[in-house]
């Protein structure tokens, strides 16, 4: 056994050899994806040439290039299954290596004219494309952790730039020894080695634990900014809520995403440690996901230009424009075929999925073209169920109710994150860029909420100054939206001021305002009672048979079509015509105003004109035709009577419709408000109604009284119609 101790030590180089084979790896990959970005080819356009995609993008851009995985996957397949397996060990590879091929081509060979290119290396920042099937946020598991996926969703929030650290610089505070220390990208900090590894010579002070302390000035960054992705409206299933992930993107892929956005991102999911505090503080093993991002693609959702649509589909739809009665059919069969009636609330609600043309004129003013409606009435007259069919056919689409909606929910907020900076987040105006926002209950609004989608309805744009973030976010939205009259229930012995208690400001901004009545009719009574009858006795047949889900399938995807290759204008002879039209209705309005005394409850404006071409617009569009007509026009012009002149005129408008002995009691209630308010004082209404009340008067008389008289211009409402003011 004394053998043993004797003799040399023996020992295997295996940490060695293990480096040695990562080295080999590394340089057989880098070599791999030199040859991959210099040779890779495609067939030219005329089948015959080859051109060389990535080489010639090199020249192009010199500092990114945008490269499909699925390329990789044709040139080398193993390549490409290693890069999904393994994105964040060659991603930096592959950036190396196309700074390297952007060397070698930039240097001039010897004996070329002019003075060769210093071989001053340049960073090139790679951004991945993949066409592989997308992956909700709900859907990221564990098991993505570290490997590349594809996410589709909305950007509802974005941090300020910061700048990260790439290498830091160190120092030895003893010995002045420097060091650099890599640091990755993402969310990733720095690890800072505890020791120095200078050896203290004899007489030399040892260097003490922690000795290093940074260089900025040395370091190296790149700028990095934080998005909060969440799952699109339309694929969150019912009773959930959306998912939300956060993003990191440096360098060139910062400043391309606002609030509001829909992209598409291809990232590497990663963990990073957060700092807990209370119970949670001690549970090292949480780490909270994210999405290092590596290639973004927006989608421009306004034009609908990210849908893409077969020969067969196109000719599809070119058939269906062709037919003579599309816009009647549509409206009568696919457009809420569960609703029984309602014919012009139908076409309306058709016009405003297709929507208008928007114009840029040069000065960069730019005009709405989408198309907003009010919903006004009793009561059980279908119009949420209105609000819910466009919520499921729109291409895009955000529901919300008035009563639970604040202005910064429908506009924007700024929030503060849990480092103390604020950050910009989308509210459902923003969401719903290029789509529609169904607005349930729009009366319950504050007002002061209701004001601020003011600016969002007409300019269709947001604008935010708070917490030191001064920005204009765009709202490229339809607005539907659907209410109850103060009371209730629409009552007819009520002035349309008495029945329409919403702002003349917001008024003006719906193109269509629809008074929807239940009206007692026997014979209306019983086809609507058959109809629902009908409904829902058929309602486990419905499950089984698609017919509908596929009219509707095939709608949204028409509506899709239409708004990505349709934009119509009008031509010569339908802007006389509606130009007579407007003036005719105006001084119909005029005219009228003058007999009663009274103001419109709508009041009919330019932005009335505007709304009239927008329809016009929408009605070509529905057929394909690059021009509105004049029937267009004469179509738009009965849809806005029937809905917008209909409602400014509706209730009592003159005092022939009052009954002699209503018209009696209001005179004398008239005297009563006389006696009590004297000219030139003020009296809360809500006092002045209960003095009267207790002379005997009936409350509803004494409000009506009022408002006649501030009609008449004998009072006025002041402090938001808290207090009633006699004029002289």
């Amino acid at each position: 056994m004394s053998g043993w101790d004797e003799g040399n030590v023996f020992f295997t180089e295996a940490f060695g050899n293990e480096e040695a084979e990562q080295r080999d790896s590394r340089a057989t990959t880098m070599k791999k994806l030199r040859e991959f970005i210099k040779n890779f080819a495609r067939p030219g356009d005329s089948g015959s040439n080859f051109t060389y995609p990535y080489r010639e993008s090199l020249q192009k851009s010199r500092k990114t290039l945008t490269v499909d995985i699925e390329d990789i996957s044709a040139h080398d397949p193993q390549l490409a299954r290693a890069f999904r397996e393994a994105p964040g060990e060659h991603l930096p590879l592959l950036e190396a290596a196309a700074a390297e091929v952007l060397q070698t081509l930039k240097t001039k060979p010897a004996g070329e004219e002019g003075d060769a290119d210093q071989p001053n290396r340049r960073e090139v920042q790679v951004l991945i494309t993949s066409q592989e099937n997308p992956i909700s946020p709900r859907q990221l598991t564990a098991d993505h952790i570290s490997r590349l996926v594809k996410v589709p969703g909305i950007i509802i929030a974005s941090s300020k730039v910061k700048a990260k650290a790439t290498q830091l610089a160190l120092i030895c505070k003893n010995c002045k020894t420097p060091k650099t220390v890599q640091i990755k990208a993402g969310f990733n900090g720095a690890s800072i080695p505890r020791t120095c590894d200078h050896q203290a010579q004899v007489g030399e002070e040892a260097c003490p634990l922690d000795p290093f302390v940074v260089v900025p000035d040395r370091s190296r960054y790149v700028d990095q900014q934080t998005l909060k992705l969440q799952e699109k409206p339309e694929d969150v299933p019912v009773g959930e809520m959306p998912r939300a992930l956060l993003l990191s993107v440096d360098r060139h892929l910062v400043h391309l995403a606002t609030p509001g956005k829909r992209v598409s991102v291809v990232g590497i999911f990663d963990i990073f440690g957060v700092n807990k505090e209370g119970k949670n503080k001690n549970a090292v093993a949480i780490r909270q996901p994210y999405l290092r991002v590596v290639g973004l693609t927006i989608e421009d959702a306004a034009s609908g230009s990210e849908v893409t649509f077969t020969g067969d589909d196109e000719a599809q739809f070119k058939e269906f424009a062709a037919k003579t009665k599309v816009y009647e059919e549509t409206a009568k069969y696919l457009v809420a075929p569960s609703i029984f009636g309602h014919e012009d609330i139908k076409k309306a609600v058709l016009c405003l999925l297709f929507g208008g043309a928007p114009k840029h004129l040069p000065d960069r003013t730019r005009l709405r073209g989408d198309i907003n409606v009010l919903l006004l009435g009793d009561p059980s007259t279908a119009k949420s169920q209105f609000l819910k069919f466009v919520e499921k056919t729109a291409p895009i689409c955000v529901y919300t109710s008035g009563k639970g909606s604040s202005a910064a929910g429908l506009t924007a907020s700024v929030i503060k994150d849990s480092s103390g900076e604020f950050y910009l987040e989308g509210g459902a105006m923003v969401l719903a860029d290029g789509g529609v926002v169904c607005i349930d209950e729009f009366d319950k609004m504050r007002p002061e909420d209701r004001v601020a989608i003011h600016e969002a309805m007409e300019q269709q744009t947001i604008s935010i100054a708070k917490a030191g973030i001064t920005t204009v976010l765009n709202s490229r939205t339809a607005v539907l939206a659907a209410a109850n009259p103060p009371s209730g229930r629409y009552d007819d012995l009520k002035t349309a001021q008495e029945n329409i208690e919403l702002q003349t400001t917001i008024l003006s901004r719906f193109d269509l305002i629809f008074i929807v009545k239940d009206e007692r009719n026997h014979e209306k009574d019983m086809k609507i009672a058959e109809h629902v009858l009908r409904i829902h006795s058929t309602a486990e047949a419905a499950k089984e048979d698609d017919e509908t889900k596929r009219q509707q399938s095939f709608l949204k995807r028409y509506v899709q079509y239409c708004r990505s290759r349709c934009s119509p204008r009008l031509s010569q002879a339908a802007a006389q015509h509606l130009q007579n039209s407007y003036v005719d209705i105006r001084q119909k309005m005029r005219e009228r105003t003058q007999e009663t005394g009274e103001a419109m409850a709508v009041p009919i404006t330019v932005r009335q004109l505007e709304a009239v071409i927008r329809i016009s617009e929408a009605l070509a569009k529905m057929e394909l035709s690059p021009v509105a007509t004049e029937r267009h026009v004469e179509e738009a012009i009965r849809l806005f009577k029937v809905s917008t002149i209909e409602a400014a005129s509706s209730g009592v408008t003159d005092n022939i419709h009052v009954r002699p002995e209503m018209r009696a009691e209001l005179q004398q209630v008239e005297g009563q408000i006389k006696r009590k308010v004297a000219i030139n004082s003020k009296m809360s209404e809500r006092q002045l109604i209960d003095a009267l009340v207790n002379v005997g008067c009936n409350p509803t008389s004494v409000r009506r009284a009022i408002l006649v008289m501030v009609q008449r211009g004998e009072m006025e409402y002041r402090q938001e119609r808290k207090m009633v003011y006699r004029k002289a």
